[in-house]
């Protein structure tokens, strides 16, 4: 059994910045890889951004590439997603999850097993 709970979503300008956490407990953490993905009203669950459980390799989407960061401390089990320069297009719920599969499906919600309840990022114009 995994928990994962997400925190620092909330609502910000245009232009602004947020760090989402994900605390995880219940299984070795750091030997898990472990991906973010985000969901918006009426929309599929979306990839964001996955890393490697040694963090020997990361993959972010395009969408996000360049303003988003996805960052792990194994010693304190947490999992991190730094997101920079918010659109309106960001606005979503974003999830934490503990990949099953392997690397190669890092961005199939199918790969991954255990999620968070999520946290909401709300960008204003």
């Amino acid at each position: 059994q995994v928990q994962l709970v997400e925190s620092g979503g909330g609502l910000v300008q245009a232009g602004g910045s947020l760090r989402l956490s994900c605390a995880a407990s219940g299984r070795t953490f750091s030997s898990s890889d472990m991906g973010w993905f985000r969901q918006a009203p009426g929309k599929e669950r979306e990839f964001v951004a996955a890393i490697t459980w040694f963090s020997g390799s990361i993959d972010v989407a395009d969408s996000v590439k360049g303003r988003f960061t996805i960052s792990r401390d194994n010693a304190k089990n947490t999992l991190y997603l730094q997101m920079n320069n918010l659109s309106p297009e960001d606005t979503a719920v974003y999830y934490c999850a503990v990949l099953r599969r392997s690397y190669a499906t890092r961005r199939e919600p199918g790969g991954y097993d255990y999620w968070g309840e999520g946290t909401q990022v709300t960008v204003s114009s």
